[in-house]
């Protein structure tokens, strides 16, 4: 029989949003795979969990991954925990959940505490469609591609940023987006926490005269679908009924239906687009 990989979500910040499902399992696994063990120790010291620790991390989460799976094939039960959070998520968890899936071992999540589902809820923006990109690439090239597909981005964006790179990163957003709608949060469920809706104007002015500190979560309003249309309308407006025909027909679509493609660009009705040709 092979053991079973845990995926088990640990606080953020508060140590109260621990579940007792998450303790139970940490103390009953044969070993608990920990981004960081010296960080880690002193969550388990908290609730008394004697569990023997391995590291799993950035750096060696390919070839560790490897040997976890071995002890699980071996009959081992393994808890996965990241420094804070839900194992997975903007973590390298990711690769040893896959190659634990590709072995046939059977993986299952603890689910908890999880920083940007819980920004999400607080940021006040529309929660029903959004999408995570994590932390950004320090790689340009990578960065400038995300970037690029942000800018057409209608759901919610989140983002994580260190202090140290927040003012940065907001400069780039306003330099790409333009002015949006942005919820900063910080030091999520911990003393100091605190939530900052704002515009991306307003955060760079308010960040000139104020250091950041602590982790962020960015919550970042998506582009107006309106928006968006209304800027498609704009674009085809600048031809000329006659211009913006030719463009249909010049890819074999007969005139009938050039019309009714053109009127739906500019909005009108195919009738005013017959008296306009007329």
């Amino acid at each position: 029989m092979t053991g079973t990989l845990f995926l088990c979500a640990t606080p953020i910040g508060n140590l109260s949003d621990m579940t007792p499902r998450v303790v139970e399992t940490l103390r009953e696994v044969d070993i608990i795979a920990a981004e960081d063990t010296r960080n880690s120790i002193k969550l388990l010291n908290y609730f008394e969990i004697k569990t023997t620790m391995t590291s799993y991390h950035e750096y060696n989460k390919i070839e560790k991954a490897d040997q976890i799976i071995s002890w699980m094939q071996a009959g081992k039960n393994i808890a996965l925990i990241t420094d804070a959070g839900t194992p997975a998520i903007s973590d390298p968890g990711e690769v040893l959940v896959k190659k634990s899936m590709e072995a046939g071992i059977p993986v299952t999540s603890l689910p908890g505490c999880c920083a940007c589902i819980t920004a999400l809820t607080l940021s006040g923006l529309p929660t029903r469609r959004f999408c995570f990109e994590g932390f950004l690439p320090a790689d340009k090239k990578e960065k400038k591609f995300i970037f690029k597909e942000l800018q057409k981005e209608t759901r919610t964006i989140i983002l994580y940023e260190a202090p140290h790179h927040l003012k940065r990163t907001l400069v780039e957003l306003y330099e790409l987006l333009g002015e949006r709608h942005i919820t900063l949060c910080r030091e999520l469920t911990k003393r100091f926490e605190t939530v900052f809706p704002t515009t991306l104007s307003e955060a760079l002015n308010f960040y000139k005269e104020n250091e950041p500190k602590g982790e962020y979560v960015l919550v970042i309003e998506g582009l107006d679908r309106n928006q968006i249309e209304q800027d498609k309308q704009r674009e085809w407006e600048k031809l000329s009924v006659d211009e913006h025909m030719k463009f249909y027909e010049d890819q074999g679509i007969d005139r009938k239906e050039a019309m009714k493609k053109v009127a739906a660009d500019r909005g009108v009705s195919k009738r005013e687009i017959y008296q306009a040709l007329l």
